[in-house]
């Protein structure tokens, strides 16, 4: 189970297109998941995954939270302890982000990495701390359109996938742990699936991507989207080098449309 989480929150910000404005996401948004693991054969409910959005004013603006919490059910807490953080600090208008930080704590391990993003000279400071204490400090120069993981599977939402035909595909760059991550969606059409907060009519993707620590196989990862204004994630499959699972939705409040 070391670092599942991480790996899925890494699945799930590879769908991202390269273009779009945000008409789907506002602040004071709740959406509530629950994550899922295959042990043994069966996929087991592990942990509860919360993504929040708030507004956050600094000198001369107003900046939009994305904040992403996931943390294992108290009776996997003595198996294995998962409370992790990942935060962005976006452009409310188009999500583009400004600062990012992560708070990794799975067992005995533990990792705080924090991105300033220079969009303007497509760079990223980057400083990276350790169970030990300590720190390294880095500048990257990054792609144009390159996210974070947090922005990156927010901006997933803006894109219009009304105007997509069938098996349109999008090839993307992330920044994780560092290092640029290529990736690759495609859209796969409309899908009606069952959850939690009722039958949704969604846009179902498939998502691949060069780097085999990241993602297993051509057609073992998807993501469904609700097909309305709000675009939100319902339900997510996943197949990593060290297993598979699923995210589901609970619950859902404070939505923009």
């Amino acid at each position: 189970m070391t670092r599942i989480l991480i790996h899925f929150a890494l699945f799930l910000s590879l769908t991202a297109p390269l273009f779009g404005q945000n008409k789907a996401i506002a602040a004071g948004e709740k959406l509530t998941y629950t994550a899922s693991y295959n042990m043994s054969g069966v996929l087991t409910d592990i942990a509860q995954v919360i993504m929040e959005t708030s507004h956050v004013k600094i000198s001369k603006s107003t900046l939009l939270r994305l904040k992403c919490t996931a943390a294992t059910y108290s009776k996997w807490d003595n198996f294995f302890k998962i409370r992790d953080l990942y935060e962005s600090y976006v452009n409310p208008n188009n999500l583009t982000p400004y600062l990012y930080n992560r708070d990794v704590n799975e067992g005995n391990y533990f990792k705080n990495m924090k991105y300033t993003f220079k969009n303007s000279t497509h760079t990223v400071k980057s400083v990276m701390k350790r169970k030990n204490n300590s720190i390294n400090n880095n500048s990257i120069k990054i792609n144009s359109g390159t996210k974070d993981i947090v922005s990156t599977l927010y901006y997933i939402r803006t894109f219009d996938y009304k105007s997509m035909s069938v098996g349109t595909k999008k090839s993307f760059t992330i920044l994780f742990d560092n290092e640029e991550i290529k990736g690759i969606v495609t859209y796969l059409g409309k899908e009606t699936i069952s959850t939690a907060i009722g039958k949704k009519e969604c846009y179902k993707l498939a998502i691949g991507s060069s780097e085999t620590h990241v993602l297993q196989g051509k057609n073992n990862n998807f993501l469904w989207l609700t097909a309305d204004e709000n675009k939100i994630i319902v339900y997510g499959k996943f197949k990593i080098p060290v297993g598979n699972g699923e995210l589901k939705i609970k619950s859902a409040s404070g939505l923009k449309n």
